[in-house]
């Protein structure tokens, strides 16, 4: 497994992410673009996703680091809908929409499983051990 490539892969995606969100708040693209809000929880899951296989996948990787690394990012999506739903609580706005934080936690997994798949394609010497897929066809 190069886990030096990843680490890069993690990094570059960070300052991406940070940068967009930046450009997006400048130009009110969380509101006026009505899917940006799904590109940067899907991008968020794909983060998560790769920074828990850095970590849980040093040695072995295996189905059970797989279920981990999808509740880790399960977990970690709604925390962050708890969080914004305190947030716009305390400034006195009642934006909770449950289509809305669905929404955001599928794209976050999707990101998540994105990131797994994709690990395993990229970085990880035989994939076909852990999951029988033939990824040359997909």
């Amino acid at each position: 497994m190069n886990r030096k490539g990843l680490l890069k892969h993690l990094i570059f995606l960070m300052f991406f992410i940070f940068i967009a969100d930046l450009i997006a708040k400048k130009f009110y693209w969380y509101s006026t673009i009505w899917y940006f809000d799904m590109i940067m929880h899907f991008l968020g899951g794909l983060w998560l996703g790769w920074f828990f296989c850095y970590l849980l996948m040093k040695k072995e990787i295996g189905p059970k680091n797989i279920i981990y690394v999808v509740l880790c990012v399960l977990v970690v999506g709604g925390l962050w809908e708890f969080f914004e739903y305190f947030t716009f609580n305390s400034i006195g706005q009642d934006a909770f929409n449950l289509l809305d934080t669905i929404s955001d936690i599928f794209f976050d997994l999707s990101g998540g499983t994105f990131a797994i798949l994709y690990f395993l394609k990229k970085f990880h010497k035989n994939p076909e051990k852990i999951m029988p897929i033939n990824f040359n066809t997909v």
